[in-house]
């Protein structure tokens, strides 16, 4: 039986099969060119900087620092992010253009289906893979 006639029978589940092994794909990929832990530390100290803008509110000069000082961390959070991107973005656009040829007759609003499934399933991998 071939993949479309599966796709044809079951549209639902298929797409729901389909969001999970792209999700683990890129939670995978994640795992392995994420630099964990510092995201992590950057994520600990942007939390702290917004802790530290709620107690000096009235102080205006205090939060534009605070606020440069979480804009260049961001900054750096990206720059982690963008390799991990890069890598899977070509495969996922390839299973698109597939996922759109394939589903786009037989189940109406499909993407939708992707992207609550893909979400949850993230959410899952995030988890067990331990990514921050």
């Amino acid at each position: 039986m071939a993949i479309e006639e599966i796709i044809m029978a079951n549209p639902k589940p298929s797409i729901v099969v389909i969001a999970g092994f792209v999700s683990l794909f890129i939670s995978f990929v994640n795992h392995l060119v994420l630099d964990k832990e510092k995201v992590r530390n950057s994520k600990a100290k942007q939390k702290d900087l917004r802790v530290k803008m709620k107690e000096h509110k009235h102080d205006t000069a205090k939060v534009m620092e605070f606020q440069k000082e979480m804009f260049s961390d961001s900054m750096e959070n990206m720059r982690h992010s963008f390799k991990p991107m890069l890598i899977t973005l070509l495969p996922i656009l390839v299973v698109f253009y597939w996922i759109r040829g394939a589903f786009e007759g037989v189940l109406d609003g499909w993407i939708w289906w992707y992207i609550v499934s893909a979400v949850v399933f993230s959410m899952i991998f995030r988890k067990l893979f331990k990514l921050p």
